[in-house]
């Protein structure tokens, strides 16, 4: 009886595979077609029935979404980052019989700089955090409000 094609990617080579492409950014979608092989219906199938196949997108998903939303928290409400500054640095040294002699050279220096928060990633962060506050059109009634009653005289 011939094997199915998933065999070979529940093997530990297989799932490793699986989880650094995952890891590396790519889509179930792309997972499927591009380096699977198969239809991204057939992947979907292999998900619910392997296990092993799911933990695998799971743990190469985990670190990298987790250094996105911290770059993206970064982002929204500003950071420090440590840069190597070059300057140029002159010495002057005295020569017997020839005076002075000017010499340049550059060095690095370590600097921190602070890069601000950017409003569009505030905006973003808010609106999926906390989207009943800060939705585009949010949801003005109050708990405080009675509702009115209208009645018509027939």
């Amino acid at each position: 009886m011939a094997k199915g094609k998933y065999h070979e990617w529940l093997t530990e080579d297989g799932l490793l595979l699986i989880k650094g492409w995952a890891r590396d950014g790519l889509t179930d979608e792309q997972i499927a077609t591009l380096k699977l092989h198969v239809s991204e219906r057939t992947f979907t199938d292999w998900k619910s029935r392997f296990p092993a196949i799911s933990s695998a997108l799971k743990e190469g998903k985990r670190p990298v979404d987790t250094e996105v939303e911290d770059a993206l928290k970064n982002k929204a409400t500003g950071y420090y980052v440590k840069v190597k500054k070059p300057i140029k640095v002159k010495t002057k040294r005295t020569l017997k019989d020839k005076g002075t002699i000017e010499e340049e050279h550059i060095e690095y220096v370590d600097e921190e700089i602070y890069i601000p928060p950017d409003t569009t990633a505030q905006i973003f962060w808010l609106k999926n955090r906390k989207p009943e506050k800060w939705r585009d059109r949010p949801d003005v009634t109050s708990a405080d409000e009675e509702p009115v009653k209208v009645v018509f005289d027939v």
